[in-house]
């Protein structure tokens, strides 16, 4: 129906004009309804696919992949996909048999090179896939790629030799032969044929170790989550660091990967910003270590495992993931001042901050300090009370917390301490302790005005009441307008509980409120500072951005709250940080710090788990300092990034083909437009050539390659009356500059048209020959 049909593509256009700004949630919401109208549309599913891979959601968009394959059989692409996505999860057999499909559809399209590549990530998988060996060696041997093909040829005729087949082995041993008579591994393979011993088994190729310990991962997981309804938080987090550490590795290892070709373009970028980003040399060190620790914690070889991440951080590696892994494998092996050590990086990392609590109070009452366990297991009760409770009321429940930490740091009763730590372990390290924590919380009585209270009350009867009376009598004080009162109300309540934060911030918003600013900022950056020394990284940030809000120019607190966030895992808020500190600078004038700012930024998201979209935001900002410094050649590195980044950026190809040209670099001009001409086509977005070629040629009117390009593409399209009149118009100019060689070229191109009056070009163009 005409209406449905419209409905269809105004929610596809919608949906391609988001992704193309790349804000992906409003692209899947508008295939999401392009499918509405449409469930079994190739190309919608297509399109909400990608969106889906691009916002993380691997298990859907492989869903949703495996549905498109099943519905575009003869379509390559999604069955590539679906290879990708399965060995991106650990599902190696879908994937190894997914990627034999898509190469065999590749090659009945005849693209060559897209069969071998999906055939090649089989033999990396599955080493010994025989199919895959010989549909290789095949292809290699008619693309007369020698060297390669006598490689798989010896693959398939070892394992035709291990399958029993001697005979068929001697003939791929000979075939390998005929194609390279001297090779030395033929002759080596002949020799231990003829003496009756094994040929070498093919072996795994580069990059293939990060799907193998990504399968493990998963194969080690499945057991767990089959028994009872969870995990504790311990066994939870030892599950997230470990399929952490493990897609880390795969994308160490896969260098088709995007963060992998984003890593290889960025280093020349940030070559002497900092120590982020490894070198080569102990990269491939890392990789081998993380595979070896992952191997031995999988086959539960935990004290191998141990050495090996110790290896890797010792190579440079930093990962959140990594200390946690490690400080509870030296947790169980009773190594606790080493555990301990490793705990304290991840403390303040939100998917890690309860477990490692949780390790530490357990360490800390293993060594019979009863007084610091408790506070762990109150910090740990804290993180868990707030982490099931609405968003918004998180906060205020993290402060409730604070009289009551503050209450047992004076607590001297060690039988008390340890009853603490008992009722808090036994109330959290279960499998269900989320649904226990939310039962408790229904029994508690309801406070007034919706303010919830901590469950410590419950365990502990603590005595903070006095504490909470006070901050309500400041309160309505400061409502009535009663600065001075309330100030003396608040000085009062810290003779009784001194290390009360919440008490110290309440007094730089009164100080706020007198108009007494710096004094205010001075009160919240020491607060700042309190929460962050404790581990109460929310706290400090929400103090540090409030300074921010009263001082925008105060950079130091704005690095403050950048490394805060860091440290949270806030990686894409430390991002936003860094680019207004950017532009700060920029403000200015000073774009040496401004540049410098947007590198560090780029090291971070190479490092942390940030949007990777930042990077084209970013690298166009640096960019255009550039451009701005006259840096050419800077520039055109930043663009190259940005191309291999961002292929379709129309923006960034005008960019690179100008640099070029000002520089007196025609040829590259002419390869980058030529190459993003080839792009463009092979995304069947022709249409889009001739108005990017028309701009180009209106902003270098002096450049004749440009409009002979140009011309050729309007002929193409069926408009070559439209090709001749700019190709004469360039002719004439060239005659009149006594340029006769050019001009007979540019008339010869309209003779190859073949106007309507070809013969008049014909006359011109040998007279200008015989001339």
């Amino acid at each position: 129906m005409p209406g449905q049909e419209d409905t269809f593509l105004k929610a596809m256009n919608d949906g391609h004009s988001a992704a193309w700004d790349q804000e992906w949630e409003k692209a899947i919401a508008a295939y999401r309804r392009a499918l509405q109208t449409s469930p079994d549309h190739p190309k919608a599913l297509n399109s909400l696919g990608l969106a889906l891979f691009q916002v993380g959601n691997i298990e859907e968009a492989l869903q949703i992949y495996i549905n498109v394959a099943k519905i575009s059989k003869d379509d390559p692409v999604p069955m590539e996909k679906v290879a990708q996505l399965s060995e991106r999860t650990g599902d190696l057999r879908t994937a190894t048999e997914a990627a034999m499909r898509a190469g065999d559809l590749f090659f009945q399209q005849r693209d060559t090179e897209k069969a071998l590549e999906n055939w090649v990530r089989v033999t990396n998988l599955n080493p010994e896939h025989i199919q895959a060996h010989s549909r290789l060696a095949q292809v290699h041997e008619k693309l007369n790629h020698q060297q390669q093909a006598v490689r798989e040829y010896l693959a398939v005729a070892s394992l035709l030799q291990r399958a029993g087949n001697a005979e068929k082995s001697q003939e791929m041993v000979e075939k390998a032969q005929t194609i390279l008579p001297n090779s030395s591994e033929v002759k080596q393979a002949q020799t231990l044929l003829k003496t009756g011993q094994l040929l070498p088994k093919p072996i795994r190729g580069k990059g293939g170790t990060g799907p193998i310990r990504m399968s493990q991962v998963k194969q080690l997981q499945e057991p767990e989550t089959k028994i009872g309804s969870g995990l504790d938080p311990i066994a939870e987090a030892r599950q997230k660091a470990l399929t952490q550490l493990a897609e880390l590795l795969f994308e160490l290892t896969d260098d088709n990967s995007p963060s992998a070709q984003e890593r290889r373009g960025m280093s020349s970028l940030m070559r002497g910003t900092g120590g982020l980003s490894l070198e080569q040399n102990d990269q491939v060190k890392v990789i081998m270590y993380l595979s070896q620790a992952i191997d031995a914690q999988t086959k539960g070889n935990e004290a191998q495992a141990a050495e090996e991440m110790e290896h890797a951080i010792d190579a440079g590696f930093s990962h959140p993931s990594l200390y946690f892994n490690l400080g509870h494998l030296r947790f169980k092996g009773e190594r606790y001042e080493s555990a301990q050590r490793f705990l304290q990086n991840t403390i303040k990392h939100s998917d890690y901050a309860l477990a490692s609590q949780l390790l530490l109070g357990q360490i800390s009452a293993k060594k019979t300090q009863y007084a610091e366990a408790a506070l762990h297991y109150l910090e740990a009760l804290k993180t868990a009370d707030a982490a099931i409770v609405p968003l918004e009321k998180a906060d205020d429940l993290r402060l409730s917390y604070e009289p009551i930490i503050e209450a047992q740091q004076s607590q001297k009763d060690e039988a008390a301490q340890k009853k603490v730590c008992d009722n808090i372990h036994n109330l959290l390290m279960r499998s269900d302790w989320r649904e226990q924590l939310h039962k408790t919380r229904e029994q508690m009585p309801k406070s007034e005005g919706g303010m919830l209270s901590p469950l410590a009350d419950v365990i502990l009867q603590a005595q903070s009441s006095s504490v909470l009376e006070s901050i309500n009598r400041i309160n309505q004080l400061a409502r009535l307008g009663s600065l001075r009162s309330a100030m003396d109300e608040a000085y009062d309540a810290i003779q009784h509980a001194p290390t009360y934060l919440p008490i110290h911030s309440l007094m730089g918003d009164l100080l706020v409120q007198e108009g007494h600013t710096a004094d205010a900022i001075a009160k919240f950056s020491v607060v700042a500072h309190a929460y962050g020394v404790r581990g109460e990284v929310g706290q400090a940030t929400k103090l540090l951005r409030r300074i921010i809000q009263l001082s925008p120019m105060d950079m130091p607190t704005r690095n403050r709250l950048i490394e805060q966030l860091i440290a949270r895992g806030q990686i894409d808020d430390a991002i936003r940080e860094y680019l207004e500190l950017a532009a700060i600078y920029y403000r200015l004038a000073d774009l040496d710090m401004a540049r410098k700012t947007y590198t560090t930024a780029l090291r971070v998201i190479q490092q942390g788990s940030a949007n990777r979209e930042w990077n084209v935001h970013i690298l166009n900002r640096m960019a255009d300092i550039d451009l701005q410094r006259l840096d050419w050649k800077q520039a055109l590195r930043v663009y190259e990034q940005i191309r291999t980044l961002a292929p379709e950026d129309t923006a960034t190809r005008k960019q690179l083909i100008d640099l070029y040209l000002r520089m007196a670099q025609t040829d590259k001009a002419l390869g980058e437009l030529e190459n993003y001409l080839t792009y463009l086509e092979s995304q069947r977005k022709a249409e889009q050539i001739i108005p990017f070629l028309e701009e180009l040629v209106q902003e270098h009117d002096d450049q004749p390659l440009l409009k002979r390009t140009l011309a050729a593409q309007l002929h193409q399209a069926g408009r070559t009356e439209e090709a001749v009149e700019i190709l004469d118009a360039l002719a004439d100019a060239l005659v009149q500059r006594a340029d006769h060689e050019n001009a007979a070229d540019i008339i010869n191109q309209i003779v190859l048209m073949n106007p309507a009056n070809v013969e008049q070009y014909r006359q011109a163009l040998n007279q200008m020959r015989n001339g």
